[in-house]
């Protein structure tokens, strides 16, 4: 069969769409072979071969010799194959070129499945392709549609789909077609057809890169975010450290009149944000993971484990709501924290142990002041 056009198109088909040509046309051959036994309802075992270069198709049917045929499809007997020529001999294998009859639509037909499937599947790596830097960075996109599982949302100017399943949902927002947000893209993979990016609004990684966008400081590595715990909806605490002792790390977060700590919850819909001062030293750092709560006492009580003494009237604070508060505290520091108010037992005799222990130094030092 020959069909210069056809490659002529085949070519610059491969060349504009950036389709690799050797796996295309292999591709083809194959559904080729495919669809002639299929009309056919033969067992034969026949393949095509293209030929871009003469422009050509062609069909060829495999045949082995045999004593006694049980396949006709496949097998010759050798007294038929010793007429074509006499020198074969069973085990040959016979190899026939053929143009079938009346297979014109239908090979036209699966050229143009083929080509389809291949423009799809070459647009779909493409575009892959570029989002695969994208793992764990920000962007923004439209929801396009929601169904019973996911929400679809589409990204970047190629308009490829993002799905954010029910865990990277956030349960006090509500989505709707048409809402335009900023998500976390959590995993890209291009497995075929089980291709797919995933975004999230719930990860960790959104609010670390809500605040590199809205603090340069940040970007710049000046200020470090150490660790972030978050209850998506409700409540962030991150630990940050300055890198440089000019640079108030805070103070770069929060920004003028609270303008960048502001810009970021507004784009997670009003979740509170505690930032605190990250500290090597983990009870200085529980300190101030209790924020916004006061605290009077931290002492080790064990293993990465330790007793938070607060005020009576900050014990509720401390604690925060359904025990929010400290729970995020330990998922902070990775201290499990146990907060009790000062006029508990437990805190009394920590208190009683820690003016003891003053009162010693304190007379310790009056000692040596007289010696001097």
């Amino acid at each position: 069969m020959e069909n210069k056009e056809f490659f002529a198109a085949l070519t610059d088909l491969v060349r504009e769409k950036g389709i690799g040509e050797d796996a295309f046309i292999a591709t083809l051959e194959n559904a080729l072979a495919s669809a002639y036994k299929k009309q056919f309802d033969g067992g034969a075992e026949v393949s095509v071969t293209l030929d871009a270069e003469k422009g050509i198709i062609e069909f060829s049917a495999t045949r082995y010799v045999v004593e006694e045929v049980t396949d006709k499809d496949k097998e010759i007997s050798l007294e038929e194959a010793q007429e074509l020529n006499p020198e074969y001999q069973v085990g040959d294998v016979i190899v026939n070129t053929f143009v079938p009859n009346n297979f014109g639509r239908i090979a036209a037909q699966t050229a143009k499945q083929v080509i389809l499937q291949k423009l799809h599947e070459a647009e779909r790596d493409n575009t892959f392709s570029e989002f695969s830097d994208k793992e764990g960075e920000l962007m923004e996109g439209v929801i396009r549609k929601i169904d019973e599982r996911n929400v679809y949302v589409e990204l970047g100017d190629k308009k490829i789909e993002g799905v954010m399943p029910p865990q990277d949902r956030v349960l006090t927002e509500r989505y709707a077609v048409g809402d335009r947000m900023k998500v976390f893209v959590k995993r890209v993979r291009n497995n075929g057809r089980n291709s797919q990016i995933v975004v999230s609004r719930t990860a960790q990684g959104l609010v670390k890169k809500l605040f590199e966008e809205q603090v340069p400081e940040i970007a710049q590595g000046l200020v470090e975010i150490k660790e972030i715990a978050r209850e998506p909806g409700h409540r962030t605490k991150m630990a940050i450290f300055s890198n440089d002792a000019r640079v108030d790390a805070v103070g770069a977060c929060v920004g003028n009149r609270g303008a960048r700590v502001n810009a970021v919850v507004e784009e997670l819909g009003g979740e509170k944000i505690d930032i605190i001062l990250w500290n090597e030293d983990p009870l200085a750092f529980i300190y101030k993971a209790l924020s916004p709560a006061t605290v009077l006492s931290v002492t080790a009580r064990g293993e990465r484990s330790a007793m938070a003494i607060v005020p009576d009237d900050k014990l509720s604070l401390a604690i925060g709501r359904d025990g929010q508060n400290a729970r995020l505290a330990a998922r902070l520091t990775g201290w499990k924290i146990d907060v009790k108010s000062a006029s508990s037992p437990e805190a009394q005799e920590v208190l009683a142990e820690i003016e003891n222990a003053e009162t010693e130094d304190e007379f310790a030092e009056g000692v040596e002041t007289e010696q001097e």
